[in-house]
């Protein structure tokens, strides 16, 4: 039986165990106090195996040349292992200005571009030149509000370059209900297709099961899309 909620860390700390408050929330205070709290290798979404996401990446077969965007990446090691691999032209987008300080003050600044955006209410996001591949793992969950995700696949759509990519890694329809104190809204893989619509072709699809730091599991699903030819043009 999958709990409903995860440990931010091993000493009970709760990335997702606190019920969502009433009140309005600040996201960007949210964000900001999980990763200004915690080290980040406690935090309840923190991988050591990248795996997943680096072969669907692999998959996608691009150019190190590539111009990729990490949505949600926090403090994400993925930048570190795209790096490594040889791709060059990265962006990181968070709501958590003190993740993304720390991404830059660990890999460099010049190395990644790093913009401050909330994906529900893009300012700059809408700036940038569009990209061959879109990375979300754990970020389109939170959306739980139509309106919110409509923004963010809106912002999707008009981001990537025909025959680019979109890999996004949610929680499926197993997963857990809330997380960091926040209610989430699960996917499963057709559900994700209906909301990018016809102009994007699965590649490919599998579920994952990630283990938090505090050994709990939750359940994952991957997609890979590819952004194909409009039928309107």
């Amino acid at each position: 039986m999958i709990e409903e909620s995860c440990n931010i860390d091993d000493r009970g700390s709760s990335c997702c165990s606190q019920q969502p408050q009433k009140e309005e929330i600040n996201f960007k205070d949210h964000w900001d106090k999980a990763y200004t709290n915690s080290p980040e290798e406690k935090l309840g979404w923190y991988e050591t195996d990248l795996s997943p996401t680096l072969s669907l990446v692999s998959k996608a077969g691009l150019k190190k040349s590539a111009r990729i965007l990490n949505v949600g990446a926090g403090n994400t090691t993925l930048i570190d292992e795209l790096l490594a691999i040889g791709y060059s032209d990265l962006i990181a987008t968070d709501l958590s200005e003190v993740a993304l300080n720390k991404l830059e003050n660990r890999v460099g600044e010049r190395k990644v571009e790093c913009i401050v955006d909330d994906l529900t209410k893009p300012n700059s996001l809408y700036k940038i030149s569009p990209v061959d591949l879109w990375i979300d793992r754990a970020v389109l969950h939170f959306f739980t509000e139509k309106k919110d995700q409509d923004v963010y696949f809106n912002l999707l759509k008009s981001s990537v370059k025909i025959n680019g990519f979109v890999l996004l890694s949610e929680f499926n329809l197993n997963g857990a209900k809330v997380c960091s104190g926040l209610p989430v809204h699960r996917y499963s893989k057709d559900m994700i297709a209906n909301k990018l619509g016809a102009d994007f072709e699965l590649i490919d699809s599998f579920n994952h099961t990630y283990i938090m730091p505090s050994g709990d599991e939750r359940p994952y699903v991957y997609t890979l899309f590819k952004k194909r030819v409009s039928c309107l043009l």
